[in-house]
């Protein structure tokens, strides 16, 4: 019997609220808190006698870490979720620390403000220092490992799919498939179809600065940086068919290349139709993705957030999205001497995420992982102080959490290998 604060109530954090209302033997109490606050009353109505959870709201303003205190110590929860938005992390971090409260999220740490000159001067050393130019990176949290640890807090970091279900993969793959592991492919495959000519299926600028940053992958202990879609490869996906899919830089990787030392190489492949890049090459050529506020009718406006209030919010894409993806990860090492490969995978549908919780399978694979990693901390199956990644714990209980609950896993030895 828990009680769970979840900051968020968009696409993502509507998934992970529904599934935990399905565990309410632990998920006992939700208060569902938000910027605007009518989001969480009318997701809270929904569910209003079909679980046995109950459910509160509230507003809050997560940039404000006296709001989140405030907010944390009237209702007391055993643990907080942040499905907020990533600019959130740390300000949500101190508020848990501030109160003694364990911490997760789904995405690492970045700004929003790109332009911050103090922050400029930091990310630009840490481009230097690293050799990748991602806006967001693990450092900025991996900086609270000691507050954590003195404060005997669990701080989760990342536990979405990719990152998160992936880096339990990996931890799965080397305490059962391998005794070194030397190559990683993360491959995340959507071959749905919302019938729209251009939008993103998660958080409009979040995505696309994600998509249109440069590329990266970890290879022979360093980091190699290349432009933006310059890498592609084709896929034949299992229930999916043949698609192109383009390297890019992704978080889980910084992780995996400290945690699994011995790997040579990893990269993280994504698929994208020719209409997506199209768009989103033409919207980078006029301006439209750029985070520096530019001055129109006397009034600043940041050129990326005007385009997300155009495009379509990613929570309505459920009812007309169709088709499945497939996500996972594919191994090559060793194991009792000799060279093998191994695949691990979800494939979810569209559809069906929606007839379950109303929602896209993006969210879906988002949200029950969520779900599951607080399942982990509120059970005490994963409970060390700290600050971590996915593949820092035991994914047994995990993947068994996600073959229960929605994303049951799939495996192929000796895959097709990505060249």
């Amino acid at each position: 019997m828990s009680k769970v604060l979840v900051i968020g109530c968009g696409g993502v954090a509507a998934v992970a609220i529904r599934k935990c209302c399905q565990v309410s033997e632990v998920f006992s109490e939700l208060c569902i808190a938000s910027r605007t606050q009518s989001k969480c009353d009318t997701l809270a109505r929904a569910l209003e006698g079909k679980t046995a959870t109950k459910i509160t709201t509230a507003r809050v303003d997560a940039d404000n870490v006296q709001e989140v205190i405030d907010l944390i110590n009237n209702f007391k929860p055993d643990l907080v979720m942040n499905i907020a938005l990533p600019y959130q992390d740390l300000t949500i971090m101190d508020a848990c620390l501030a109160c003694g409260v364990n911490y997760m999220d789904t995405a690492n740490y970045e700004p929003e403000d790109t332009d911050d000159p103090e922050w400029r001067a930091i990310y630009e050393k840490r481009c230097k220092d690293a050799g990748f130019s991602a806006y967001f990176d693990y450092s900025w949290q991996w900086a609270y490992r000691e507050k954590f640890e003195k404060a005997g807090l669990t701080a989760l970091l990342g536990c979405g799919f990719d990152p998160g279900v992936t880096q339990a993969y990996c931890a799965y793959a080397k305490k059962h498939e391998f005794d070194t592991i030397e190559t990683i492919d993360i491959l995340d495959c959507n071959g749905g179809d919302h019938g729209y000519p251009f939008a993103t299926n998660f958080n409009p600028e979040v995505n696309l600065r994600e998509v249109s940053a440069p590329g990266s992958y970890w290879e022979n202990g360093h980091w190699v940086e290349i432009p933006a879609m310059s890498i592609k490869r084709e896929y034949n996906f299992d229930c999916v068919g043949n698609k192109d899919m383009y390297l890019l830089h992704h978080e889980e990787i910084e992780s995996l290349a400290q945690n699994i030392p011995e790997v040579k190489r990893i990269r993280f492949f994504m698929t994208f139709g020719q209409s997506y890049l199209t768009h989103m090459k033409c919207l980078e050529n006029v301006g439209m993705l750029s985070t520096t506020p530019i001055q129109f009718d006397g009034q600043a406006i940041v050129p990326i957030k005007f385009l997300k209030a155009l495009l379509p919010d990613p929570a309505s894409l459920g009812p007309r999205t169709h088709g499945k993806t497939n996500i996972g990860c594919i191994f090559t090492g060793k194991k009792d001497g000799k060279d093998k490969s191994y695949y691990i995978y979800n494939v979810c549908d569209h559809q069906e995420c929606y007839r379950e919780v109303e929602s896209q399978a993006i969210s879906y694979t988002t949200g029950v992982p969520a779900m599951c990693g607080a399942l982990m901390l509120l059970t005490g199956q994963w409970s060390k102080p700290g600050v971590y990644t996915v593949e820092e714990f035991n994914p047994d209980p995990y993947l068994d959490a996600l073959d229960k609950y929605g994303l049951p896993h799939r495996e192929k030895q000796n895959p097709v290998l990505v060249d």
